[in-house]
């Protein structure tokens, strides 16, 4: 089961956050899993848009949206379940400037049989109390006595725990990503998907096998097909990463197969999605003519350096092919392959462009080499090669409960906007900060950055709420700096 449902409708109203014509979206998706207790049940995923909703003032310091959800689920005939309940946004600080979407899961219990879902939505914000509606026909199979899977669920964020909630499930809190468009910054499609009644399976083992096929000729991927086995079980879940790096643009699909001892398929699920990767292939460099403007501007002792520093800007392609050139140890392919990738970079004027970058590398050199790294090797530098320098930036040398550390902002990164990066020196020494967390889509996203920052004063808080004992202690602004810009 793979549904996709995007709700909108238009709202003319004046709020306390910002005063613009609104539409509010919401984002479905349903899933059918089965847990021995129960059976089989459909869980309803729904995210929405924050900053589509009408937010209100709570207190002096926080904005937060409320919204109505009334759910049906029909038979052929019938009613045979439904709900309806308020739901509250998260609260967003009136200091921070962005609002996050929010998510929401509901789970039925339903027999096999083929059922419509009659969702409607409300912004008790909308001064017009207009309303979504929207439906979708959805299957229910039966898997009591044989041998399945449950629908695949790609895991926006996804830990183990024991917690409960609705983002509970097998071992694992997972907050879902309902989209399936996958762009050149994201290298990694996190899944979570369950097997069951394996144990009913001849063998005390079986095997998955886990393909990527291309959805416009139906031929599955050599590169991305993969074959694990397994332990039987009556319920196991499965979390795991599908490496989509040197993935082309194009329209695919992700299927798993339960495979027995001969590997014929017993069965399988898939799902369809959409990938957009800016991959460059290989550079042709031995036709190069070198360019004395180019050889004059690196010494002879600094070529393999100067080709390396390219790695933070270039594309996964790229870099093998320069890793592959440096060991050679060659100097004059080093050379040429140097020319050949600012040649393709920048076809007007690509001498220009690779000084403007090479006084850039000089610059990182200088500021955030230490003892053991390069300067375009740390994060920092990597962070300023690849997406300029900042436009604020706080330091903090010194700090009463917290290590050293620097918060970046971006006011924009191509069609991002008000990007954030922050760096850390657990070690005191070196100048060697590392990147602890950024809401930059493809870099490190750690939820767990305050207490980690502050771990000296610290103990650590549980998983679910991972800076729970991340209390206000004196000289410690580091959330303040982070959320002003």
């Amino acid at each position: 089961m793979n549904k996709l449902l995007i709700f909108t409708f238009f709202l003319l109203f004046t709020c306390s956050f910002s005063a613009q014509n609104k539409n509010l979206k919401a984002y479905l998706d349903l899933k059918e899993f089965y847990h021995p207790t129960v059976g089989s049940y459909i869980e309803i995923q729904l995210q929405f848009s924050g900053i589509s909703t009408h937010l209100k003032n709570i207190g002096d310091s926080a904005l937060q949206s409320t919204l109505v959800i009334y759910m049906d689920i029909f038979d052929t005939d019938s009613l045979v379940a439904s709900d309806s309940y308020v739901l509250n946004s998260p609260q967003f600080l009136l200091r921070d400037s962005i609002v996050e979407d929010f998510y929401e899961i509901k789970r039925f219990a339903l027999n096999e049989g083929t059922y419509t879902l009659k969702l409607e939505l409300q912004d008790l914000g909308d001064s017009t109390k207009h309303k979504i509606n929207g439906s979708e026909t959805f299957a229910i199979g039966s898997k009591n006595d044989v041998s399945g899977f449950s629908d695949i669920t790609i895991a926006e964020y996804a830990v183990p725990s024991s917690a409960g909630g609705i983002f509970q499930k097998s071992g694992y809190q997972i907050i879902p990503m309902l989209s399936k468009f996958f762009p050149t910054e994201l290298s990694q499609m996190p899944i979570y998907f369950e097997s069951y009644n394996t144990q009913k399976l001849k063998n005390t083992t079986f095997r998955i096998k886990r393909e990527i096929i291309n959805a416009t000729n139906n031929k599955a991927l050599d590169n991305f097909t993969k074959i694990v086995t397994y332990d039987t079980a009556q319920i196991q879940p499965h979390l795991g990463l599908v490496d989509i790096e040197l993935l082309e643009t194009g329209s695919y699909i992700l299927k798993l197969s339960m495979l027995d001892e001969t590997l014929n398929e017993i069965c399988s699920t898939s799902m369809s999605f959409e990938r957009s990767n800016e991959i460059t292939t290989s550079l042709v460099s031995t036709e190069i003519i070198l360019d004395p403007a180019f050889q004059n501007s690196i010494s002879s002792d600094s070529v393999g350096f100067y080709l390396e520093s390219l790695i933070p800007i270039a594309k996964p392609a790229e870099v093998k092919n320069i890793i592959s050139t440096l060991k050679t140890k060659d100097r004059e392919k080093c050379r040429k392959h140097l020319q050949a990738f600012w040649v393709k970079t920048d076809q007007v004027d690509s001498y220009s462009a690779w000084i403007k970058y090479k006084s850039q590398v000089d610059f990182v050199e200088t500021v955030y080499g230490n003892n053991f790294q390069d300067g375009f090797q740390t994060d920092r530098g990597r962070v300023y090669l690849q997406y300029g320098a900042p436009n604020t930036l706080i330091n903090k040398e010194t700090s009463p409960s917290e290590y050293p550390y620097e918060i970046w902002t971006y006011n924009k990164i191509g069609v991002f906007n008000n990007r954030r990066f922050v760096f850390y020196n657990p070690n005191l020494v070196n100048r060697a900060y590392r990147l602890l967390h950024s809401d930059m889509v493809g870099e490190l996203k750690n939820p767990r950055w305050p207490q980690m920052l502050s771990k000296r004063n610290t103990v650590n808080g549980n998983i679910d709420d991972p800076n729970s004992n991340n209390v206000d202690h004196w000289g410690g602004n580091s959330n303040d700096y982070y959320r002003q810009y």
